[in-house]
Order: structure tokens, then sequence, then C-alpha cells
């Protein structure tokens, strides 16, 4: 893939290993048509990336904030290694085009899916890992992921929504929210869960997210932004 040449002046990074690097991008699907291409899905350095994901972010959360309670540092990691966040810094650094995808996938959008790009993220921090390190992959997470958190904290987006509509929902109308799935789609390596947010009968919010624990965030947020629950 001729074209990761400019992918590697973007990133500023002279990959080893280009095999590797083309790896980062292969999805799935496009193994179910390529049957004799030679390398694999990107699943497995998706696997690797989010765990130096996860570490790295911990460690800058632990040294940034040293007076903040586990707690408050788990809601900052979450805020941002999640489908969401993720996914919009991959596509700012226009990783979909690069991705092997299916004719079907090609179709549908899948080079601008979020948990797609999401994915492709991390595997590509996987690959950066592998090829240059632990810290060529810590100064790539802190050019492009960690920016994203100070306007998250100075909002107040990384709060718990889902802590915060019970308490208002059983200050307001005595009732426990309750979270229902309403619809799954994609493969089971790359689910997109649809959750709705009850009070009582009423559905009071809806979310989507790439697991079942952060669509009912989403839909958490969306009652709480619902005028009937103001004021």
């Amino acid at each position: 893939m001729s074209e990761l040449t400019e992918l590697e002046t973007k990133l500023g990074i002279n990959f080893k290993d280009r095999r590797l690097l083309e790896n980062a991008f292969v999805h799935r699907s496009y193994l179910n048509e390529k049957t004799d291409f030679d390398l694999p899905s990107n699943e497995r350095l998706e696997f690797l990336g989010d765990a130096v994901l996860q570490l790295v972010v911990s460690e800058h959360l632990f040294k940034e904030f040293p007076g903040e309670p586990e707690g408050n540092l788990t809601n900052y990691r979450a805020s941002i290694v999640n489908a969401k966040t993720l996914s919009d810094v991959s596509a700012s650094l226009g990783l979909g085009q690069y991705l092997l995808l299916s004719r079907g996938e090609e179709a549908s959008g899948g080079r601008s899916r979020p948990y797609l790009l999401a994915n492709t993220f991390e595997a590509l921090l996987g690959v950066i890992y592998l090829d240059q390190g632990l810290t060529v992959a810590r100064q790539f997470v802190h050019q492009h992921l960690i920016p994203e958190l100070q306007p998250i904290i100075e909002q107040d987006l990384y709060k718990d929504y889902k802590s915060k509509l019970q308490e208002m929902a059983q200050e307001k109308f005595s009732q426990t929210p309750s979270y229902k799935v309403i619809s799954e789609i994609g493969p089971d390596h790359a689910k997109l869960f649809t959750v709705g947010v009850f009070l009582g009968d009423r559905e009071a919010g809806r979310g989507t997210g790439s697991s079942k624990q952060v669509a009912e965030q989403e839909a958490a947020k969306q009652a709480l932004d619902q005028s009937t629950l103001k004021g």
C-alpha cells in the first residue's frame, strides 16, 4: 500500500515493518472476499492497542491529577478511551481511507463508521507499540488523544450520566430508571448496541455505543437533556 507513505509523513513515524503497518487496516470483511490474502485481520492488533491505550492514559491521569480519587480518574479515562472519542480522532487522521474492506462494507459506509474507526485507531496504536516501542506509542497518544481530555473535564462531560439520571429521577418522579437493549447490529467483535432508558413505561432517552455500558450512558445523557427532566 504505497499510500501508507502519506500516513507515515502525517504521523512523523518511519515504520520498520511496512507489512505490520498494512495489517492495521485489514478489516475482517476484506478476508471474506480475498481468501488468498496473506495478512490476518487487524483484530489482534486492536486487542494489543487497547491495552497500550489503557496503560498510557492511566499513567497520564495518575501523574497529572495526583489529588483525584480513583473514581474520578476512572471517569476521566472512560471519557476518552471510548468509541466516540477514538473514532473522532481516527477520522481527523484520515485513517478510514487506508482500510481494506469488503465491497459490502465499503458500500455501507464502513470507512466512516464510528466503531470501525475506533477499532482502527487501536490497531494502529498496537502497530506503533510493536514497531517503535512504548515511548513512541506514548508520544502518539499524547499528541493525538490526550488534548481531547481538557475540554471534557472543563465541561464536566466525564460525569457518570446514569448516576446523575438516577438521582434526578428519584428526586423528581420517585422512580428508578431502567435500561433495555433496543437493537444489536454487527459481528460479535464489533457490535453496535442501541439502548433505551425508561421511567416507568415512558422512554426517556436512547443511546448507541460499542458496548451496552456506553449505550446506556448515552441514553442517560439524552434523557438528562430532555426538557421534561429539567427545571
